[in-house]
């Protein structure tokens, strides 16, 4: 039977974890320090941690339960990492370079099952949940990735916006979200995390009321219900007359803007009379909410979607502008290898079929 990854506990719940075995808090504290601010890969690396809780630990719980398959490397700087589960599942986690610091794109579950019709993720469906240890392993991977290239670099912010949808793995994501903000540990800011959902209006409501002040985006994508449909799945249980409220409670709730994310698709839904209807929807929203224009990056499989054209996405931006509405335009990484999310995956699990 596999261990449960040490990195699936809160400081919290390792503190409790411990005292219930007659440790003190302190040691809790050693363990955690050693976990993410010395970053050891063994727990017999812990030179100050006593002999009879190093065994505990490693009879319990394992550090390393991910391995790298392969990664990509683009002439951006950006890393896509593809990992293998204890179970043998793969997942994606991207290292992205900005000017304000180094981002990581993380995967919350196995797969997904939004359907979302442009979207390379959904290619293989959901086949389980990623816990909150396998989670935070990907951010731990990949910092210890720049500690072994000698860099002096750090993880300094997160999207969780890689395979799968967060809040149908909602727990999980949470308590993630805790262990990587605990300031004893790696902390990393809340307003530095952004989290994405594809629109599951009771779980933002949910997510509002914890107040973790992360960031929010929403994957929105069309304008109106009809065209919505067409291009992702979960508008017919959850359309826009069921998201809006629920952003509205979230806006309410946490005084915090959101983003509004949509990717734009050749004569689809990148026409002026669609910015002309985004920015009706927005309304009076308008302060509190940024829409965020993203280029499309094909999937092979899905053919039927084309990347709009420059000059295209500049008039869908200006319009906007035009009419008050804050927005901006993704800048890509990554372009000249696997950019779409779920590719890589996609594409080694193929060649593994065909063993």
């Amino acid at each position: 039977m596999n261990k449960a990854s040490i990195y699936g506990l809160t400081l919290e719940e390792l503190i409790a974890w411990l005292a219930e075995r007659g440790f003190k808090k302190s040691r809790a504290l050693q363990v955690w320090d050693w976990l993410y601010r010395q970053r050891v890969t063994d727990f017999a690396d812990m030179s100050d941690v006593a002999p009879d809780c190093i065994e505990l630990l490693h009879e319990h719980f394992a550090i390393q339960t991910l391995t790298e398959y392969t990664r990509q490397e683009s002439q951006d700087g950006t890393i896509k990492f593809l990992f293998r589960l204890e179970d043998g599942n793969l997942i994606e986690t991207v290292l992205m370079k900005h000017k304000f610091g180094l981002s990581v794109c993380v995967t919350t579950q196995v797969g997904c099952n939004i359907g979302c019709s442009f979207c390379a993720s959904g290619l293989l469906k959901k086949s389980r949940d990623l816990t909150a240890g396998e989670i935070a392993e990907q951010i731990m991977k990949v910092q210890l990735h720049l500690d072994g290239v000698g860099k002096d670099e750090r993880v300094s912010h997160i999207v969780v916006m890689g395979i799968g949808e967060p809040f149908d793995n909602f727990e999980h994501m949470v308590n993630f979200l805790k262990i990587v903000t605990d300031h004893k540990g790696l902390a990393i800011g809340p307003r530095h995390i952004t989290v994405s959902t594809s629109g599951l209006a009771d779980k933002i409501k949910e997510f509002a009321d914890l107040n973790l002040r992360v960031n929010l985006a929403i994957s929105l994508h069309a304008p109106n219900n009809e065209l919505r449909t067409r291009i992702m799945k979960i508008n017919r249980a959850i359309p826009l007359e069921k998201l809006l409220p629920a952003i509205d409670y979230y806006l309410e709730k946490t005084n915090q803007r959101i983003t509004l994310e949509y990717i734009l698709l050749r004569e689809v839904n990148d026409q002026r009379e669609h910015a002309e209807e985004l920015a009706e929807l927005v309304g009076d929203r308008r302060p509190f909410v940024n829409v965020n224009l993203i280029p499309y990056n094909p999937v092979d499989e899905h053919s039927q979607y084309q990347r709009s054209d420059k000059e295209t996405i500049l008039d869908f931006y200006d319009e906007l502008k035009k009419r008050n509405v804050s927005c901006s335009v993704r800048l890509e990484h990554g372009t000249d290898i696997d950019a779409a999310c779920g590719q890589l995956r996609s594409k080694q699990i193929k060649k593994l079929e065909q063993v």
